[in-house]
């Protein structure tokens, strides 16, 4: 079974030629060397990377890691969506290892963009150019259900179930719920990831069970891709028990299942071949 994790943030230290950003300077760094071996430790084979926020809206560092291990890593890249327009998208996939846009609408900064908009421009041209899109928008989940009806060609893949940061232990039955709500739109996938964050039960987080259940029920194996988010995961779970927590913990899962879940819907999904 092949092992894609649909979001992993990678970063370098600060460096006078590279700058952070204030919000990125007290960050551990984690480089793609060491996702690397913690893929190999924990049985993962290929990584969807994401910039982080904090990082500003660049993708050079991902590029250098796709560079370097092409048959691991792939790339759902950060785009402007301020001062940016259609032709930043329409060669897009020419970049290495790029295949599509990862955006967040979470923080006070840019979660009114999503409907106020700044964002208008990008939906469009991200469907004209079969452009897939990861959205971070926990607090505006019908602005999505919005968009995927207004662009239907255009993949929307939803971050984390939908989950807020906060949405933790009994929250996460209502905010499944209001994930469930889009399941009926064909173009909206979902990212049953970063689990370990949005409980503080133990491993293997039996809290979770339910939601996940309803989840996965609603959009299919094939519309929900499995992901860690490693770097955000309590220090409690190890990486292997993030991939083994869906693959030994889950009775509601067939291995057919595991299989488009684990990896093959999201690589079929992006055109990861």
């Amino acid at each position: 079974m092949m092992i894609i994790d649909s979001q992993v943030h990678i970063w370098p230290p600060h460096r006078a030629d590279r700058p952070l950003g204030e919000a990125g300077l007290d960050r551990v760094p984690f480089s793609y060397q060491e996702l690397v071996a913690a893929m190999d430790a924990a049985g993962v084979d290929r990584a969807i990377l994401v910039p982080p926020s904090f990082d500003r809206d660049r993708n050079d560092y991902v590029i250098e890691a796709v560079r370097q291990h092409p048959d691991r890593f792939a790339i759902m890249g950060r785009v402007a969506l301020k001062g940016g327009g259609p032709d930043l998208l329409a060669e897009w996939k020419s970049q290495p290892g790029m295949l599509g846009v990862r955006l967040t609408f979470h923080r006070d900064a840019d979660r009114p963009w999503i409907d106020d908009g700044t964002a208008d421009w990008f939906w469009g041209a991200a469907e004209e150019h079969s452009i897939p899109v990861m959205v971070h928008a926990p607090e505006r989940l019908a602005a999505v259900a919005k968009i995927a009806e207004q662009h239907p060609a255009l993949t929307i893949i939803v971050d984390h179930m939908g989950f807020a940061r906060a949405t933790v232990d009994d929250e996460t039955i209502a905010a499944a719920e209001r994930m469930i709500a889009l399941a009926h739109y064909p173009n909206v996938c979902v990212k049953v990831s970063a689990l370990p964050c949005f409980s503080t039960a133990p491993y293997p987080f039996r809290n979770l069970r339910e939601p996940l259940r309803r989840v996965i029920a609603a959009f299919g194996p094939r519309r929900s891709f499995w992901g860690s988010d490693i770097t955000r995961v309590p220090a409690s779970c190890s990486y292997r028990q993030t991939v083994t927590h869906f693959t030994e913990e889950l009775d509601f899962l067939s291995g057919d299942d595991l299989e488009w879940i684990m990896g093959r819907a999201l690589a079929e999904r992006l055109g990861w071949r």
